[in-house]
């Protein structure tokens, strides 16, 4: 079996949600050997990164030069072909960073790609079978991958729950690279306006999407996330509607939040909004559509009239003891 390497994303000394999600998949690929985490970076946060992936993973390496302090797929391309083994198989997360990153580097070391992968169901001595999403999650694709030259897998975030893994004792190997100067550079990181409310402060989240329907139907997730002492969240097209702020948007292009609990209301599940999902809360989804993507990385699911489900504040107060307005 070939050797599997997990891509793990950090900021300011803190590995991404995102490394335990890896792990768990990388243990569907080889369940006997642990995986080999790869960081990129530059300075002491980098050091730091390192120092804790080794409770988990068997080894990591840290790819360092100082042309990595601001995250570069350009450059991290680079950094990675010219370290990796042939016929390695490394898993990155879907997200904006990784799907520049993905595509260019399977071409430099000449190994597979497949894109948003949300399952894997086997592997075999020379291949994989994966599962991906198209159409926004209406079908299902059922792919065999040819690992024989290696694989550059983007898993989707949220679709691989992380689970509890034995003390790895890991250690550093330092792998120091040269650059050139890119074509492109880091300008500057612009954070999100924080709106009226700040939703990423919230421990359970009432979350709307294209299922609420019309924007009077907001008032009954506004009544439950008030009951229930959280806040309302949305999805991108209550956004574009214009029914919520774009602060409220949970996603790739929106907001990332930790909370506790997020109820997913009408919303279908893209990549794009479970994106924005992390710390791995208890999700409860209602949708009317049983194949909805949601359904996949929810731990409760409701197939349901959303507008049927959504009025049971005045029992949710009786049972917090929370008097109504």
């Amino acid at each position: 079996m070939s050797r599997v390497f997990c891509f793990i994303q950090h900021a300011e000394g803190k590995p991404d949600d995102s490394a335990a999600e890896l792990l768990a998949a990388a243990a569907k690929i080889n369940p006997v050997e642990l995986p080999t985490a790869v960081v990129t970076g530059w300075g002491k946060d980098l050091d730091i990164v390192c120092e804790g992936l080794c409770a988990c993973y068997r080894e990591v390496w840290k790819i360092t030069a100082e042309a990595l302090v601001y995250p570069n797929a350009e450059l991290v391309r680079k950094a990675l072909a010219g370290v990796l083994p042939h016929g390695s198989i490394l898993l990155v997360p879907h997200n904006h960073f990784g799907i520049d990153l993905s595509p260019g580097l399977s071409i430099k070391l000449d190994a597979a790609y497949v894109p948003d992968v949300v399952e894997i169901e086997r592997s075999e001595e020379m291949a994989l079978r994966l599962v991906r999403q198209e159409f926004g999650g209406q079908i299902s694709a059922h792919v065999l991958c040819d690992i024989s030259s290696g694989a550059v897998l983007n898993l989707r975030p949220g679709a691989f729950h992380p689970h509890a893994q034995a003390a790895a004792m890991g250690r550093v190997r330092e792998w120091p690279v040269s650059l050139e100067r890119p074509r492109r550079r880091y300008l500057s990181t612009v954070p999100a306006e924080a709106g009226d409310i700040d939703i990423t402060k919230y421990k359970v989240l009432v979350s709307v999407g294209r299922g609420i329907q019309e924007k009077d139907n907001l008032a009954l997730a506004e009544d439950l996330a008030e009951a229930l002492g959280g806040a309302v969240s949305c999805s991108r097209p209550v956004v574009d509607a214009k029914w919520l702020d774009k602060s409220r948007q949970v996603g790739s292009s929106g907001k990332t939040v930790r909370p506790k609990v997020y109820l997913a209301c009408g919303i279908s599940g893209s990549f794009q909004h479970l994106a924005g999902i992390k710390g791995n809360p208890l999700i409860v989804a209602i949708n009317k559509n049983p194949k909805a993507p949601i359904f996949r990385v929810a731990q409760i699911g409701i197939v349901d009239d959303l507008l049927e489900m959504l009025p049971v504040t005045a029992h949710v107060r009786q049972k917090r003891g929370v008097a109504a307005h």
